[in-house]
């Protein structure tokens, strides 16, 4: 048969059927973050990733990241994160592996330091903890400096050894063994 309506009831099941569905949704999202990661040329693989941050507040909203840290890291000059942080904070906060690449100055101290001392939760009084490997000095000073601006006011104690002999007289002569 024929269905006669007026055109305000044709709009009507117009809006009806254009109902945006969780598919459509989910395929808008995934296009909004792809053009937000070629916008700052992050490139990803892998699976089941997580979405890129696109400010400092978010750590702090989505990820529960201790208040103390996020007031360093703005105290820092920190305000925006570059896009080495916008994609590898939230990878290693959800616990994934992750082998980043970016040029000198981009910030990947600041996007490991970052989801460390968030893994860590708060001091304790356990030894060490967490261990970063430096292939030289200059950058085992660097990483140290900034780890201990960030954890300021935390609690924590940030150490760095780089003779043995030197860990021996600091940490007592049977830190070889109990660490």
């Amino acid at each position: 048969g024929i269905k006669w309506m007026s055109s305000l009831e044709a709009k009507f099941e117009d809006a009806k059927d254009k109902k945006p569905t969780a598919e459509k949704l989910e395929r808008l999202r995934r296009e909004k973050i792809n053009r937000f990661r070629n916008q700052h040329r992050i490139n990803i693989q892998g699976t089941d990733l997580p979405d890129p941050i696109a400010t400092f507040d978010q750590l702090q909203q989505e990820y529960k990241v201790h208040p103390k840290i996020m007031e360093n890291v703005q105290a820092a000059g920190f305000h925006v994160p570059t896009p080495i942080q916008m994609q590898a904070i939230p990878v290693m906060l959800h616990g994934r592996e992750l082998l980043a690449s970016a040029p000198t100055g981009s910030g990947k101290t600041l996007a490991f330091c970052i989801p460390l001392l968030t893994h860590l939760k708060q001091p304790r009084n356990k030894g060490f903890r967490a261990l970063i490997i430096s292939p030289t000095r200059e950058l085992a000073s660097q990483t140290h400096r900034e780890l201990v601006k960030l954890a300021e006011g935390t609690g924590f104690r940030i150490h760095m050894i780089h003779k043995a002999a030197e860990a021996a007289k600091k940490f007592g002569p049977k830190s070889s063994k109990k660490f």
